[in-house]
């Protein structure tokens, strides 16, 4: 089956607080963007990674990758579903089929596991949906009030930490994205998009250091957890 990536990295990251984009900032020496395209461009299956890239970027292009000539940076939106709507159309530009699969990834998600993509693309071929990797919820969950309140504890059988890549049809993907731009709703991950819709992606289970960096604290873990998979022998 063909297989594409986006990696959307327009993002501001605020949340981070730092003077840059989050994804330029350094983990173990490197940026976190460089982390995240070197790993998912070293698996021979994705045959086209595309990041699309705020418009007024000028590192993207410049750092050091291991395979800059599998990448192709287009300009992104103001929010994650104009990027990725935009590296969606890039790819059918350049030839790629409404049939053809399209990973969807967090460019601050810079721990990823080549075993954990080839497992999702394993589980959804077949899938008429998609789907995406996600881990079951451990910890007792409490929705609170606008005072930061307990208001209840939710029952966490059935509920999962949705993670990416996020893997759908090109086309299927490129229309609910749309229709919820159309609404004005604002979706924070592709499988949010495809629910609007009444449809239903499968999840897959991935590995718990498939981290989102977030917030600063998070970058120390993610250097923690980057030399535990480099003793392990995960790497690019």
């Amino acid at each position: 089956m063909a297989v594409h990536a986006v990696i959307p990295a327009a993002g501001a990251g605020r949340r981070f607080g730092a003077d840059l984009p989050k994804q330029y900032l350094p983990l173990a020496g490197m940026p976190i963007q460089q982390h995240t395209l070197d790993r998912l461009s070293a698996i021979p299956a994705i045959a086209h990674l595309v990041v699309p890239v705020a418009a007024d970027d000028t590192r993207a292009r410049e750092l050091a990758y291991a395979r800059p000539q599998r990448l192709r940076f287009v300009t992104g939106g103001g929010e994650r579903m104009d990027s990725v709507l935009a590296g969606l159309d890039a790819l059918r530009h350049g030839g790629a089929a409404d049939s053809d699969w399209v990973l969807v990834h967090d460019v601050a998600r810079p721990l990823i596991r080549a075993e954990d993509v080839r497992r999702l693309m394993a589980a959804v071929q077949d899938h008429p949906v998609g789907g995406l990797l996600a881990n079951p919820v451990r910890d007792t969950m409490k929705r609170a009030d606008a005072a930061g309140q307990v208001q209840a504890t939710v029952e966490r059988d059935g509920l999962w930490h949705a993670l990416t890549p996020q893997m759908f049809r090109l086309g299927s993907l490129h229309d609910a994205l749309l229709a919820a731009r159309a609404a004005g709703a604002v979706v924070t991950d592709e499988a949010s998009a495809m629910e609007r819709l009444g449809l239903s992606p499968l999840l897959v289970s991935g590995a718990r250091d498939n981290l989102k960096i977030t917030f600063a604290e998070d970058l120390a873990l993610a250097e923690a957890l980057l030399a535990a998979q480099s003793r392990s022998g995960v790497s690019a």
